[in-house]
C-alpha cells in the first residue's frame, strides 16, 4: 500500500466507523499521546528505564509496532483534514533533506 492509498483507507474507515474526524486540535493531542506511548516503550527497551512489573518486555516489539501504526493513523487523519497529500509532502522532504544534508552526515566524524 502506498501513502495515497493509506490516506484513502483512513478516510473510508472514518466515514464507515468513526462517524467524523475529531477536530484538528483533538487529533494533535491524540498524536502527542500516541508519541508518548511510543516513547515510553523506547525508554524501557533501549534506554535506562526498566519495565514495570505488569509490563512484559517480550511484547515490547509488538507494542512498538502498534504504537507506530497508531501514530501513522492519527498523522494521516490530520493530513486528510488539512487536505495535505502526504506522498507529495514526503517526496518534497526527501528532496529538501538531500539538497541540505547531502554532505553533512558523510562529513560528520561522530558518525564514522
Amino acid at each position: 500500500m502506498d501513502i495515497k492509498e493509506a490516506q484513502q483507507r483512513v478516510d473510508l474507515w472514518i466515514k464507515q466507523y468513526g462517524v467524523k474526524y475529531f477536530s484538528e486540535l483533538t487529533n494533535t493531542v491524540i498524536l502527542t499521546e500516541e508519541v508518548g506511548e511510543f516513547a515510553k516503550i523506547i525508554a524501557r527497551k533501549y534506554g535506562e528505564q526498566s519495565f514495570k512489573t505488569k509490563e512484559k518486555e517480550a511484547s515490547a516489539t509488538q507494542d512498538l509496532e502498534e504504537e507506530m501504526a497508531d501514530i501513522f493513523f492519527v498523522l494521516i487523519c490530520l493530513a486528510n483534514q488539512m487536505n495535505i497529500d502526504l506522498n507529495t509532502a514526503f517526496l518534497k522532504t526527501i528532496e529538501k533533506k538531500t539538497i541540505r544534508d547531502k554532505d553533512r552526515h558523510i562529513m560528520n566524524k561522530k558518525l564514522l
